[in-house]
């Protein structure tokens, strides 16, 4: 019943904006953290953005600190990561990732987290 679904992923041109949505049922995970993660062929699945429960923790790749913000919405269960100033690297497929168990592991390792969304494709493209 635990699921996470991704949203508002497409096509944009380089330079524009995209806002990432990122719905949560079942469990209510109020108090549990949530991360961004994307992937691209050939490469390893990249943590983008973090958030604790309470929203008083953010944490970004360099690659997008300035451009990106992420936040969240628990009254309506969903995690957001607004996407400025697009570039062609940032296509991705884009996950959302939720962790319930205490661990020690860091916020950009995909182990830390247990429950996954399927994934939303964001394409960077003229």
């Amino acid at each position: 019943q635990v699921q996470l679904v991704e949203s508002g992923g497409g096509l944009v041109q380089p330079g524009g904006s995209l806002r990432l949505s990122c719905a949560y049922s079942g469990f209510t995970f109020d108090y549990y953290a949530v991360a961004w993660f994307r992937q691209v062929p050939g490469k390893e699945r990249e943590g983008v953005s973090y958030i604790s429960s309470g929203a008083s923790s953010t944490y970004y790749v360099d690659s997008v600190k300035g451009r990106f913000t992420i936040s969240r919405d628990n009254a309506k269960n969903t995690v957001y990561l607004q996407m400025n100033s697009l570039k062609p690297e940032d296509t991705a497929i884009y996950y959302c990732a939720c962790q319930t168990y205490p661990n020690r592991r860091s916020w950009w390792e995909p182990l830390a987290y247990d429950y996954w969304g399927q994934g939303t494709q964001v394409t960077v493209s003229s």
